[in-house]
């Protein structure tokens, strides 16, 4: 069952995992003990600013700042959820 963000929620990349910038990929990439995962650059986006501390509603605000003129409020939510059911971040709330 995916678990729905809301704007106060708090996205943290979960232990195990981490993000990073993977030059021979020109991508950013989540990194676990069995593997890697080629992201595409929204999702690096997102997931850069899960660091644990920043709200959603926050991320979205400095998205719209990055990436202006865009309606991206249901895919940053969409996005969360699927990468929380994929274990990838978890959610602290407020």
């Amino acid at each position: 069952m995916s678990v729905k963000f809301s704007a106060q929620d708090i996205p943290a990349l979960s232990p195990g995992f981490r993000l990073q910038w993977e030059q021979a990929q020109d991508c950013f990439v989540i990194l676990y003990p069995e593997g890697m995962v080629k992201l595409n650059l929204a999702a690096g986006e997102i997931l850069k600013r899960c660091d644990g501390t920043t709200p959603v509603g926050d991320i979205i605000d400095n998205l719209k700042i990055q990436f202006p003129d865009t309606n991206l409020d249901e895919d940053v939510y969409t996005f969360l959820s699927v990468a929380h059911d994929k274990q990838w971040i978890q959610r602290h709330s407020a």
